[in-house]
């Protein structure tokens, strides 16, 4: 067994953060109208306005953090630090500059680290929601950090 990553399981049970920059949000509310009856079995999370909207017109509970700008996009990526958070849809706007971009960036890193899924448009949205392993366990290999820093605290 290689030392240097270490398998951690997507339950069946999804941690799904969705997040929409503005111009996106009518989008995403729309998307998880249409798949409310899979989404309705995860557990959910957002930031600021998106959350709101998202249980208030498509129906989901979902637990709400701060606004993009304001830190939500840090929150949600220190809950992927933690291990609660292990899927991500971002409906992020491409034509339209964001104050907060270093953050986004920055969530997108740290889901390449972690080894989340995460769907940045509807189309790819689509693909992950519909695959067949939405209804099972998934285990993935992420790099042992631990281990990472012991080796690079030995040759400092």
């Amino acid at each position: 067994m290689n030392q240097d990553y270490i398998t951690f399981t997507i339950k069946e049970k999804k941690n799904i953060a969705l997040i929409a920059h503005d111009n996106e949000k009518p989008k995403l509310i729309q998307w998880c109208k249409d798949h409310y009856d899979i989404l309705k079995n995860h557990s959910l999370y957002g930031t600021g306005t998106t959350s709101r909207m998202i249980a208030d017109q498509a129906g989901l509970y979902i637990r709400g953090y701060n606004s993009g700008p304001l830190g939500g996009d840090q929150q949600i990526g220190a809950k992927i630090v933690e291990g609660v958070i292990d899927f991500i849809v971002f409906f992020s706007d491409p034509l339209t500059a964001q104050p907060h971009d270093p953050d986004v960036k920055a969530l997108m890193r740290i889901a390449q680290v972690y080894d989340i899924p995460m769907a940045i448009n509807k189309a790819t949205a689509d693909f992950l929601i519909t695959s067949l392993y939405m209804e099972k366990e998934y285990e993935h290999q992420v790099i042992n950090f631990q281990k990472n820093i012991q080796d690079r605290a030995n040759t400092l």
